[in-house]
């Protein structure tokens, strides 16, 4: 059965490699800051590449804000998505949706920031992780970092321990690109796509 995958809109990076990763699983995703689109999505993913306060400005302009925390199917943040998602961000600072209860820090540490690159994840949780080993390399671009709460699904190490993936209700984060993720990255994508919708 073929779904009807929308990508958010909203001028925030480059999501090329996002449509290829999806097209690789047979869904040609489609691209939209349009409200009824969206709602009518079978799956909605929310990348982000990019600055948390103008992202928000962005979202703001179209009333993007108001409605991805109403969605009902199951929704996919990605990187600066998944941060945008939480209450509040440092990087600003900005308020975000809300849809997670915890503020995104920046990295206090002595290693090189962003963190680039690929880094393992553990703790793995959910059936967004269905069939991956418990440990699993995933490439990562950030400069600030959820920390762990009572959300999280999955875990990684940067000069601290931290929160790599979130799921509350029909929404789902990830702090790395599984875009960019090899056959690991790529399999968190078939099975965020084999949800109940």
């Amino acid at each position: 059965m073929s779904q009807n995958v929308i990508i958010i809109d909203y001028g925030a990076g480059n999501i090329q490699s996002l449509k290829f990763a999806l097209s690789r699983l047979g869904v040609e995703a489609e691209t939209s800051s349009d409200v009824k689109t969206i709602k009518a999505a079978d799956k909605v993913i929310f990348p982000g590449v990019g600055h948390a306060e103008s992202a928000m400005e962005k979202l703001k302009e179209t009333g993007l804000h108001l409605i991805i925390p109403e969605l009902q199917q199951p929704v996919l943040g990605i990187c600066l998505g998944m941060q945008l998602m939480c209450r509040f961000t440092e990087e600003g600072p900005t308020q975000g949706l809300g849809i997670f209860d915890v503020e995104v820090k920046r990295f206090e540490t002595q290693l090189k920031v962003p963190h680039m690159g690929w880094n393992l994840i553990k703790n793995l949780k959910t059936d967004l992780f269905q069939n991956l080993p418990q440990e699993a390399y995933m490439y990562f671009v950030h400069s600030y970092y959820v920390p762990l709460n009572t959300d999280s699904i999955a875990d990684s190490d940067y000069g601290c321990n931290f929160c790599a993936a979130l799921k509350k209700h029909n929404f789902y984060g990830v702090q790395f690109h599984p875009e960019k993720s090899s056959q690991w990255g790529e399999k968190i994508l078939d099975n965020f796509l084999k949800l109940a919708i």
